[in-house]
């Protein structure tokens, strides 16, 4: 049986949930085992009957009063019984904030191992194989699962969601029984960005920019530019971060956030190791940059020489024009 653990933030389940519950559903098949889900908190039947539409068999909802807000060792303990109890093969994570966090929690508690920001899967010889960036990106590596249940977190933005079937499931409601000293740690409160813009991890447009935007002030016209194309939201390197012309959470590299955009723009961004690291599985790359040996071009779908602050005006109006037709 191949598990998917669900995020829930604000009692909404993010898009990324789906997708990496439809890719354990091609991998369950492929395997001919069952796929099943499970949430963690209260009042979650409705949620759970929307994950049945994606191919869950079975949901579990494990249930705590102080499980409403997320709590790494309380969300172990649970999840480490859950697994004693179903004994998964498989277990997969998001590789959001929440999973990169949980995951290794519950694979230490299982004594096994973990495949973190997995871009692939597949089964070979009835194993399943994982694929992940290494060396900051510069190369892909193979991994198969020595011991059981494998444990993965898989990149938001680069599995495929499944069409919604009319399917149904079976709920299955646990009432777990944990320590009080389990619940030390707790996330109390999720603090938004300014004007509580779109994350980055979620969008399937990024307007980015690097130390060629000049200064803070500049960045509006990202945003006035995100801001005329569907879910898109604005982006930047760690040398803009570092600068202080906009907040950490904007930014994009090995040691910002790593996304999956449909459309990566890249205006005035070097393209150094460690941003490409965080943004090279982007469907669609961009770039535009006055340097023409920008090692961002050479990676780039398409690329524009020349100087961004000539390029932004007449390409806004210009998506105006097209996306107004």
């Amino acid at each position: 049986m191949i598990l998917v653990f669900i995020e829930v933030r604000d009692g909404q389940i993010k898009k990324y949930n789906l997708e990496i519950l439809s890719e354990g559903k091609r991998r369950a098949d492929e395997l001919g085992v069952n796929l099943e889900a499970v949430l963690i908190g209260p009042n979650l039947e409705g949620q759970a009957e929307d994950l049945f539409t994606y191919g869950a068999k079975k949901v579990h909802l494990l249930e705590h009063p102080q499980l409403s807000s997320y709590s790494p060792s309380a969300y172990t303990a649970a999840l480490l019984q859950l697994l004693e109890e179903v004994k998964p093969a498989v277990v997969l994570f998001p590789a959001s904030s929440m999973g990169k966090d949980l995951a290794p929690r519950v694979a230490a508690g299982a004594g096994v191992g973990v495949a973190s920001d997995c871009i692939r899967t597949s089964v070979e010889e009835g194993q399943l194989e994982v694929v992940r960036p290494i060396y900051a990106g510069k190369a892909l590596a193979a991994f198969r699962f020595n011991s059981s249940p494998a444990v993965a977190t898989l990149r938001p933005n680069v599995f495929p969601a499944m069409e919604p079937s009319d399917q149904k499931g079976e709920i299955s409601k646990k009432e777990l029984s944990i320590p009080e000293d389990r619940f030390g740690d707790r996330v109390d409160e999720y603090l938004k960005g300014e004007g509580a813009e779109l994350d980055v991890t979620e969008a399937d447009i990024i307007v980015s920019g690097g130390r060629g935007m000049k200064g803070p002030e500049n960045f509006a016209l990202l945003k006035e530019l995100a801001a005329i194309l569907p879910h898109a939201a604005v982006g930047a390197s760690r040398a803009a971060v570092d600068s202080e012309w906009i907040g950490h959470q904007h930014q994009v590299g090995q040691t910002g956030k790593t996304v999956s955009p449909n459309l990566y723009m890249a205006f005035g961004i070097s393209g150094a190791i460690q941003h490409v690291a965080g943004m090279s599985s982007s469907k669609v790359i961009v770039a535009v940059n006055k340097d023409s040996e920008a090692p961002i071009l050479k990676m780039a779908d398409f690329g524009v020489v020349g100087d961004l602050f000539q390029v932004i005006p007449p390409l806004k109006e210009e998506l105006k024009r097209l996306l107004s037709e």
